[in-house]
């Protein structure tokens, strides 16, 4: 009897593999192990970006690339070093570190691929979304759900750079995107505080009557740092007082939410926030599906398969799928993180599953 390895070793079955080739068609028993690994095999691998070295090639490609329609937006994307010819950090998830000028506009369009910012540092710009300016500050998370029109203006004499998520890799691979341009500027240059979807959804606990059906995205456009940054700290003073609250010892965290569902604030992003306190640190973690995350204040470092990397304020790093993470605060100041990732396709698809190696001892 034949193996079931491949091996063609009689006329016949070397006359059955050219008709599988000619046919297009391949075996299962020559790629069970690519197919169905035993845990899962990811292409991408963890790696490190410096927020340093990010910020300075943003800044020589505003010097250099105008801005508008066409590119549309002065944003480089992040390339795994595991996944060459793609500008993906992971099979599921786009980062990109995106740079305006001082004064600058970018052009509005709209597109089906879910996407949001983030702010490690700087304001004085606003992101136009469906026509509603929304000031965007150090510290805040800012959502443009998918088929939302969005761009940016910059009402100072100073650049800004900050991160976009988008979930392109996985709305390519599964053909679903749509493109569309929109305002040659943007469609409400005003500059308000307070953005017209704040004032409507951003009220703890509280849902206007007029607006009560569920919506797949959050309606709330901005999600401010004074609110993060307050319930991370409570977190950390319940816990000093003795009561549960931090999802291990040292270790605060918060899940920015849709008000409408309670669910993730996008079907295909999940975005997070962390706080270790100095000198804390988190188990070894194994997830299924992939996260990137940025530093956003503080020291420290995290431990990528095995390997330690120190990280810097604005540092990235990415996670592949089941790759074993750790992160350690130093023993000198609170280490802030903000997390994206894939977790909401992971979860319905039913795919969810961690593994810590330290609960099995």
């Amino acid at each position: 009897m034949q193996q079931m390895d491949g091996t063609a070793d009689t006329p016949e079955l070397e006359q059955l593999y050219r008709d599988f080739d000619a046919n297009n068609m391949s075996p299962l028993w020559t790629q069970r192990d690519d197919l169905m690994p035993m845990t899962p095999s990811p292409k991408a691998i963890p790696y490190v970006w410096r927020w340093k070295t990010l910020y300075d090639i943003a800044r020589r490609s505003g010097d250099l690339v105008p801005v508008g329609r066409g590119g549309e937006r002065r944003a480089i994307g992040l390339a795994n070093p595991g996944l060459p010819g793609t500008a993906y950090a992971s099979p599921t998830l786009w980062c990109a570190i995106q740079y305006l000028g001082g004064h600058e506009t970018a052009p509005e369009h709209r597109h089906a691929q879910n996407a949001f910012r983030f702010v490690v540092e700087g304001e004085g710009v606003w992101t136009v979304v469906n026509g509603d300016p929304v000031a965007m500050r150090r510290g805040d998370l800012l959502l443009t759900p998918g088929w939302n029109f969005h761009g940016h203006h910059n009402d100072t004499a100073n650049p800004m750079a900050w991160i976009d998520g988008l979930d392109v890799p996985f709305s390519n691979y599964t053909d679903v995107g749509f493109f569309e341009y929109g305002s040659e500027r943007v469609t409400d240059e005003a500059s308000p505080d307070v953005s017209r979807a704040e004032r409507l959804w951003a009220h703890p606990g509280l849902r206007p009557l007029s607006a009560l059906d569920d919506r797949t995205s959050s309606p709330l456009s901005a999600y401010r740092w004074e609110h993060t940054d307050a319930a991370l700290r409570e977190q950390l003073a319940l816990e000093d007082e003795g009561y549960p609250a931090t999802v291990e010892q040292g270790h605060a965290a918060i899940r920015y939410s849709n008000p409408t569902t309670g669910g993730d604030v996008m079907p295909t992003l999940r975005c997070e926030f962390h706080r270790l306190r100095a000198g804390a640190e988190t188990p070894t973690r194994h997830e299924v599906g992939s996260s990137v995350w940025q530093v956003f204040e503080g020291e420290g470092s995290v431990v990528l398969g095995g390997e330690e990397h120190r990280l810097e304020t604005g540092d990235i790093f990415v996670v592949p799928s089941w790759v074993p993470w750790s992160l350690h605060a130093s023993t000198s100041t609170t280490f802030d993180l903000f997390r994206f990732n894939d977790g909401p396709i992971i979860d319905r698809l039913s795919f969810t599953r961690s593994y810590v190696p330290e609960e099995q001892k």
